[in-house]
This record gives structure tokens, sequence and C-alpha cells, in this order.
């Protein structure tokens, strides 16, 4: 593996507690690594005895160690500092400014424009759109078809700088989509078959799959910092599974801890029963978002109204922030200082409309919860992301068949109509040099 070093200004305590340095020590790095450790641990120890106390802390360089073709890391203290307002990269600027829905129940995509605040096209895709997914080189969004309980899955391919689709490339059972750092393997999520699939990410043939027995209901992910991993939330276990992407095999899986009972202020509605309002009896992992310094991985859990977090280099879970009913969805904001949480308001895979849905606003610094924005009238926010300048958080609206519109500054909604059950909407342009896939995960 050809490693590619990036010369960044840190703190002596960042570098004493890096990944890198743990890394480096490490069998994995061999006797050549273990002395490169030795020697910065020693230029930092000394550095820091230099210091007298009356300035900052003393910084050394370090390197940021990423797997070969992956693009290095600008910051290694915030690696979502590529993906901030005005950073559209030249690519994606030709892209017409459009929120593209995928519809699962009507089996279309709605496109809406958003200066506009109103739908201005519709085509019908493959059966069950899960989500739409910008490509790693930012050329390409697919409308991953899955085809619930039948043999015909698709990706149709949307030109972004027309807005329309392409003819759909048969692809079996397409849940999600993702992309190594690398961007040389399409990761095609099979949910029902329990596998990854990594497909060319242009032809989508077929490279090498990895089985994933242990994992019922595989369906988000995210990657480590450095290209190595990637931890995928298996919905239907209450655990995660974390992934060698270098050497192509399950490393492990972790069962998600059962966070203490919550409690909601509000009544719950007569349709509903309490389990469905404030149950905490079970996991249901879904997305699941990396901190932006790459040590903590946030992972929303449906049942528990929550997120678990989980130090990802030691696959152990460190705590729990409750957030609201039926946590969902997962965005970081443009400056990499919030974590936008949709919690689609129940517990119920088909829940009801005018649910409890909210969006809580998670300081990653503090690392709690910082804002509760409801939806008047009740609402299901379920998966979307952040507009390019930051100041709109677009969401679907799972059971009421809208689209959420979210001032980031206020919290204020507005809505507009959509076709049948709306799922993972994309917002597009997005700034950022390239994607990891879902809705837009760009770095």
């Amino acid at each position: 593996m050809r490693i590619i070093r990036v010369t960044q200004t840190l703190p002596v305590e960042y570098i004493l507690k890096s990944r890198s340095l743990r890394y480096l020590f490490s069998k994995q790095a061999g006797p050549s690594g273990r002395r490169t450790a030795a020697l910065i641990w020693a230029v930092a120890i000394a550095a820091s005895a230099a210091s007298d106390g009356t300035e900052s802390a003393p910084k050394v360089a370090m390197s940021i160690r990423t797997v070969s073709g992956m693009p290095p890391v600008v910051d290694p203290r915030n690696l979502y500092s590529e993906i901030d307002a005005g950073r559209v990269s030249p690519i994606a600027a030709r892209a017409l400014e459009r929120i593209y829905v995928p519809n699962l129940r009507s089996n279309d995509v709605y496109v809406i424009d958003p200066t506009k605040m109103k739908v201005v096209d519709r085509f019908e895709v493959g059966v069950a759109p899960q989500h739409v997914v910008p490509s790693w080189d930012l050329r390409t969004l697919w409308v991953a078809n899955n085809a619930e309980r039948r043999e015909d899955g698709s990706l149709t391919p949307i030109d972004p700088k027309t807005g329309k689709a392409g003819r759909a490339i048969s692809v079996d059972d397409p849940y999600n989509v993702y992309f190594t750092p690398d961007g040389r393997s399409a990761i095609i999520v099979a949910e029902a078959r329990k596998r990854l699939d990594f497909r060319d990410p242009h032809t989508l043939d077929l490279q090498y799959s990895i089985a994933t027995p242990n994992c019922g209901g595989i369906n988000h992910a995210d990657f480590s910092i450095d290209g190595r991993y990637a931890i995928f939330t298996c919905e239907f276990e209450g655990s995660i599974a974390k992934i060698d992407l270098v050497g192509r095999k399950v490393e492990g899986y972790l069962k998600l801890r059962l966070p203490a009972a919550t409690s909601v202020s509000a009544p719950w509605k007569f349709w509903e029963r309490p389990s469905d309002v404030c149950s905490a009896t079970k996991r249901m992992p879904q997305d699941i978002r990396i901190s932006p310094d790459g040590r903590r991985f946030y992972i929303a859990d449906m049942e528990a109204d929550g997120v678990h977090v989980v130090d990802g280099e030691t696959l152990k879970e460190t705590h729990f922030i409750h957030t609201g009913v039926g946590t969902h969805g997962l965005y970081p904001s443009r400056d990499g200082k919030f974590l936008y949480v949709a919690n689609r308001g129940s517990h119920e895979v088909h829940g009801r409309p005018h649910g409890r849905g909210s969006v809580a606003v998670i300081d990653f610094g503090m690392d709690k919860v910082v804002a509760q924005w409801q939806i008047p009238g009740g609402g299901s926010p379920d998966m979307g992301n952040v507009s390019a300048d930051g100041k709109a958080l677009w969401l679907s609206g799972r059971f009421d068949d809208v689209v959420y519109k979210f001032d980031t500054a206020t919290g204020n909604v507005t809505q507009i109509a959509v076709g049948q059950e709306p799922h993972g909407l994309t917002v597009w342009p997005q700034p950022g040099r390239y994607s990891v896939g879902h809705t837009g995960n760009l770095r």
C-alpha cells in the first residue's frame, strides 16, 4: 500500500493521542513504523517540555496515512473542512440546483427547484427507489432501486447537468450505494443478501464481494478518516460491522448497548402503543456518521431514540445521546461543528402520518444536543442533506408524502408535497472533492 503524507501543524496533545501514532506503534506497521512512531513521540515530548506554559501548547507536524488513491486529508481536526460553503467543485458547479426525491411506493423521482420551492419534474425509475446517490467523481447521481422482495433491482443514472434520467442498469439488491474513498469501487449494499458487492464505479461490473452473515439489515455506512475501514449498521441485529477495506474482510461486530429508557413529555397518539413512543427495549441502528476528528462514529438508533457513540479504532461504545423519537438520518453542518439528527417520530417501519418527528442538533465539540426543532402538526423527517450554502436542511417526510426544508438558523420548516413514501433524497450540487455515497456523504 502506498502511503500519502499530508503535513499539518497540530498541538502536541493531539499528536500523542492520534490514531496515526497508535497505528505506527502496532504490529501491522512493522519495525520501520515503530521506529517512526518513537521518533515522533520523542519530538512531541521534547516540544512539550520546551514550553514554559505562558503560551499556547507547542505544535509539531504529523502525517495522516491514507490508503493509496484516496485524496489527502486537508485538516485532520476536521475531515469535513472541504464540504464548507463555497467549496463546490468545478464539476459539481455545472449541475442544475435541484432536490432529487425518490418515492418508494410510487416508483418515481420528483425533482424540486429549491429557488422556486416547487416540483419542476417527475420521472419513473425502477421498483422501490430507496436513495439518490452522488457518484465518487460527482458526475452522476444514481437512484438505487432495490426491488424489495423481487429480483429486478437496478440503478438509474441521472445527469445532474440536465436533471434527466438515463437507462437503468440491472444490479442485484441495491438498497444503498457507497464508494471506497480511493474511488476504485462502488459498494452495493445488498441488504437482503447480507452482502457487500464491490463493483466498477462506472460500468457496475462485479469486482468482488464481502459476505456479512451476522449483519442482518446491513444498510448504512461511513468510512475511517484514512480510508482503511468502514463501519456498516446492521438494522435487524442491533449491531454494527467493521469492514477491513484493505484486507477485504469483516474485521468484527459490535452489539450496541441498550440505553436507559427515555421519557417523552407529550402524550402518545391514540394509534400508538406506549412502546412506540418510548421503548428503549431493543436496538435498530440506521444512519452513521464519523466525527470531524475521525475518532468517533455516531450511530442513529430508531428504537432507542438517540445516537450511540463508538470509538472506531477499538470498536467500543463510549456513550449514548438521546435525541428524539425514531432517530434515523445524520447530517453534519457545512462547518463541521454540528450534527443534524432526523427523528422520524415513530418506531414503526411503516408509521402513521403526523407523528412526533423532529430534528435534534448535536454540538460535536460539546457532544450533546443543543437545539430541538419540532414540526407544527407533526411529521416524519427521514433522510436528505444540507444545502450547498448550509442555510437549509432538506429531509424527506417518509410517512407524510412531503419534503421538509428546515432553516438551520431558526429551525423553521416549510413543506412541499411529493410522491408516495419519499426516502433518501439528495441535494445537488454540494461542496466537496469526492463522494463516498449515500445521499451525499462528501469529503
